[in-house]
């Protein structure tokens, strides 16, 4: 077998190419996500012990530590004149595995990214709840960077992030930004943020709503009057009203819903589509905006009653995912193959 190189060399490849991601794992070559595909960088294959060693080299004592710990590792790693990685290490049939998530340096301007003219429009808003959903590698962390990049530069304030870890690093503009990262400047998302919540925040960002917790902690937060920014790995608007209120226990889901139909701002669902001529992929969005209706169908639980509303209310700034995968269609820049696959109801592009 030939000698690996050490892991900045992998990242540095993954970068060159374009790509999104680095996978390293036993019995493969270290392997890249390009447009979507896996792109390996070597020609022969790792077995275990060089993907521990190769992973190791980036990783300090109370790393090390930890992932001997707790079995699993959540980390950020900068590569100079390269940027930042966010790496997770985990164990697989024994083994030790990775994956890193290129993060590029530069934060992109929110018009940049594709997505329909209300998630601008939320920006402007002071108080309430706007998550950004979709499944791991669709483009979450993008476009809550931006996002927070344009309330920075348009308002005076101070805004609070709580992450794990952090990946996007800010400089202060007009306002104050504090980033926390868990695991090195708190201890956990609840206590981060119920402590945020004493620090004059203007506007709070929690990296992901991962447990009960910190979902009834967010809500609280914007039900008092601060402007709350979340992510959250469902697929879609509905799905996102479902599994905020399923969390809770049965006695509790009523209070919850309550509190949800009045926070709610919007929900910003993306996912990003394989491009028709190769050259990487594009976004496609469902934005629901809490009009008036929408806040009257959450409070009953009417879910299935939400797709029908974000239809027929495109003034108040709605769109369905399959309202943008077919402009993205009528562009021309993705395939009616990839338009049916990622389309909700494909019937409505025959």
């Amino acid at each position: 077998m030939s000698e690996p190189k050490e892991i900045s060399d992998y990242l540095r490849q993954t970068v060159e190419l374009g790509g999104s991601d680095l996978h390293l794992s036993g019995w493969a070559p270290p392997a890249a996500r390009v447009s979507g595909s896996m792109v390996p960088l070597e020609d022969f294959l790792f077995d275990p012990e060089t993907v521990a060693s190769v992973i190791d080299q980036s990783l300090s004592e109370k790393q090390r530590a930890d992932l001997e710990e707790n079995l699993e590792l959540d980390y950020a790693l900068q590569l100079e004149n390269v940027g930042r990685f966010r790496g997770n290490v985990h164990v697989v049939r024994g083994h030790h595995e990775a994956a890193y998530r290129f993060i590029p340096e530069e934060i992109p301007e929110l018009d940049n990214l594709g997505h329909h003219s209300t998630v601008a429009d939320l920006c402007n808003l002071r108080r309430g709840l706007i998550l950004v959903t979709g499944i791991t590698g669709s483009g979450k962390t993008t476009t809550l960077a931006a996002m927070l990049r344009r309330i920075s530069e348009t308002r005076s304030g101070v805004i609070v992030t709580i992450e794990d870890p952090i990946e996007y690093v800010f400089s202060h503009n007009s306002c104050l930004i504090k980033q926390r990262e868990v695991g090195r400047d708190t201890k956990g998302f609840p206590i981060a943020l119920r402590q945020a919540l004493r620090q004059d925040p203007d506007v709070v960002v929690v990296s992901e709503l991962r447990d009960l917790e910190t979902i009834r902690i967010a809500l609280t937060a914007a039900e008092t009057g601060h402007l709350v920014l979340a992510t959250l790995h469902t697929v879609d608007a509905p799905q996102t009203i479902d599994r905020l209120v399923d969390v809770f226990p049965p006695e509790q889901q009523q209070q919850i819903i309550t509190q949800l139909a009045g926070v709610l701002e919007g929900v910003i669902s993306q996912r990003l589509i394989p491009r028709a001529d190769g050259e990487g992929r594009v976004l496609a969005s469902e934005v629901m905006r809490a009009t008036h209706g929408i806040r009257a169908c959450i409070r009953e639980r009417k879910i299935e009653q939400l797709v029908g509303l974000m239809e027929i209310s495109s003034r108040e700034g709605n769109r369905t995912i399959d309202q943008s995968i077919k402009v993205r269609l009528q562009q021309g820049y993705i395939t009616l193959e990839e338009a049916l696959f990622h389309a909700r109801e494909p019937r409505n592009f025959e």
